[in-house]
């Protein structure tokens, strides 16, 4: 591993040997290491304990609001208990239906390689993503935040569920982070959860396709990232940031895609509907998710633990069995 001169990130070889730590992934040395970012949250956390629910719904919202500022208030918010978080109405963003793209053109692969070089990237990664294609979606409503662990606990105490987060350190909710989105969880558990609320509820609850995944983050001009082409490490929650843990949802104001859904880069990755098949005259990807896993579900968006290439809204991931896979979700609303 050797630093990245221009952003203080690391730079891996290719192909990385499958022996090494999720530490090492993450770019991290093997001794404690203390991100700045952290240092500021727990600085800003003191001054905001006094603060009423009001006034910290009010600086999470301003962008003007330094970041660590924003993550100390949404910390607190989720101690005081989170207005912005109903388990049993979640709050939902319209999208247009229409035809839309998704994917990417194969004449952009050597591009994003190139781009994202020194990350480590096997090239059929982003092959996967090709090609670029048309899919018609109907209207639907996103969710704005992904699922949180306060929302998963109801949906755990109602049903009795027998999977637990496995991010929940044996089996104990983490009231602390109640508005920090749930992970680590089984697709089959996120399945549940959506069938839980559609019935609790009455409304049509799923997980997103990938293309009402990759629609809602990457808007109709087709952005490389929720916000723009360009990536910011202050705009989401990847290892880039370093803080090494969930942040409460919302916070990344900047990082908000087209349609206002916020945190589809980084903090935790989403499962979609689909298990991973090429896309139409696509090319059959064997990596190590195919090779290891088998058939898996599609994951997108990033996390805290990876680095930006995988908050790119065209990339295409899984969950591998390892605790560097931070595997969360979030609901789609089908209005028929």
């Amino acid at each position: 591993m050797k630093t990245n001169k221009a952003g203080h990130w690391p730079r891996f070889s290719s192909p990385l040997p499958k022996e090494v730590t999720d530490r090492f992934l993450m770019g991290y040395a093997p001794h404690f290491v203390e991100h700045p970012i952290s240092r500021q949250v727990q600085g800003a956390l003191i001054d905001m304990l006094a603060l009423p629910v009001s006034q910290l719904l009010s600086i999470i919202s301003q962008v003007e609001q330094p970041l660590a500022t924003r993550i100390a208030a949404g910390e607190v918010l989720g101690l005081k208990g989170d207005p912005r978080i109903d388990p049993f109405n979640p709050h939902m963003l319209t999208v247009p239906g229409g035809t839309v793209q998704i994917g990417l053109a194969p004449e952009r692969v050597d591009p994003v390689m190139s781009a994202f070089e020194g990350l480590g990237l096997d090239r059929s990664w982003i092959e996967k993503e090709t090609p670029c294609h048309r899919v018609a979606l109907d209207e639907y409503r996103i969710a704005r935040y992904p699922v949180t662990n306060s929302e998963y606990r109801h949906f755990l105490l109602e049903t009795q569920h027998p999977a637990l987060a496995s991010s929940w350190a044996f089996g104990a909710y983490p009231h602390h982070m109640a508005n920090h989105p749930v992970y680590s969880v089984d697709a089959s558990d996120a399945d549940a959860y959506a069938c839980w609320l559609s019935k609790r509820t009455g409304r049509l609850f799923a997980l997103p396709s990938e293309a009402q995944w990759e629609h809602a983050a990457a808007g109709s001009q087709r952005l490389q990232f929720p916000w723009g082409e360009h990536f910011d490490a202050t705009f989401a929650n990847t290892a880039e940031l370093g803080l090494m843990q969930t942040t409460p949802v919302g916070v990344f104001i900047e990082g908000a895609s087209p349609f206002g859904v916020m945190d589809m880069a980084g903090n935790v990755e989403e499962y979609v509907a689909q298990a991973y098949h090429p896309y139409p005259g696509g090319p059959q990807i064997r990596d190590d998710l195919v090779l290891d896993v088998g058939e898996h579900r599609v994951a997108r968006g990033g996390s805290f633990t990876r680095f930006r290439d995988l908050a790119r809204t065209a990339r295409r991931h899984g969950r591998y069995p390892r605790p560097l896979y931070v595997m969360g979700f979030r609901l789609v609303e089908n209005l028929r």
